[in-house]
């Protein structure tokens, strides 16, 4: 019994850029060398019916895939070596769901959910977009705690939190994914009572987790932090580690991990 209360949960989150693309680049390998019991992907650009067999099953996994409306943008997807209770794909809201945004899995009293929330930096349209999915997303996590559950939320949310979250605060004061309204969010979901879990555990700068392709950014650590793992903080001191895993390439975007005691998700 006491090896079964040491024994660990691990999981994973990427923005992989395309899971077609990730897997050409070894997604597969990367999954064998980390052995993760979850992973969570976003951006996965796909459709199932695009997905060749070696994505749909992975052996030891189960495989969730919550799939855009339109061929090759957003799309989320969980493989879990874990049986949950209950699987949720929707927001219950269409324009949000037809971008396949959120996957979420039930495991006793823990809610998982791997969201790839919008960027909005196409237009003012786009921006407003991001601010009500926010919104509505705070909305529902607050249903299942309201409901007795935990929550654990990961995934790419577009928005950098604080100065120390990205190479140059000053000069992205005034763009996307560092204006004061998206930051704002992010302060009220700390406020609710969520943690972002990985500054418990690492408070140092120059810690990102996407950087430009275009201007090889990653080769100056010229980045930002836009991929969280979020506890709320009726669990957070039982985490156990979490960080990130700048070191994997393959995507603009790097992995991010955290780890747990199994039987949270008993």
């Amino acid at each position: 019994m006491e090896a079964d209360k040491e024994k660990k949960i691990r999981i994973i989150s990427w923005n992989v850029n395309g899971i077609r693309a990730a897997y050409r680049k070894g997604l597969l390998e990367f999954m064998r060398e980390t052995d993760a019991d979850i992973y969570c992907f976003q951006e996965t650009k796909a459709r199932e019916e695009q997905l060749s067999p070696d994505l749909l099953e992975i052996s030891g996994f189960n495989s969730y895939f919550s799939c855009p409306a339109r061929k090759g943008y957003s799309g989320v997807c969980i493989y879990s070596r874990v049986q949950p209770s209950e699987k949720v794909f929707n927001t219950g809201i269409k324009r949000f769901d037809d971008e396949g945004r959120m996957a979420g899995l039930r495991f006793g009293n823990t809610m998982l959910l791997n969201v790839y929330f919008p960027n909005g930096g196409a237009s003012a349209e786009r921006l407003e977009y991001k601010l009500d999915f926010y919104r509505h997303f705070l909305d529902i996590i607050e249903g299942y705690r309201q409901s007795g559950l935990s929550i654990i939320f990961c995934g790419d949310v577009n928005t950098a939190h604080r100065e120390i979250d990205l190479a140059r605060p000053h000069a992205n004061k005034d763009n996307t994914g560092f204006l004061p309204v998206e930051r704002a969010w992010i302060d009220r979901v700390i406020d609710s009572g969520y943690i972002d879990i990985f500054r418990e555990f690492d408070r140092s700068p120059g810690r990102y987790t996407w950087w430009d392709y275009k201007t090889r950014a990653r080769e100056r650590n010229v980045g930002w932090r836009l991929d969280y793992f979020f506890v709320s903080g009726d669990i957070n001191g039982c985490i156990s580690g979490a960080y990130i895993m700048d070191d994997i390439g393959g995507s603009d975007h790097c992995p991010v991990a955290l780890e747990l005691p199994a039987d949270l998700l008993e």
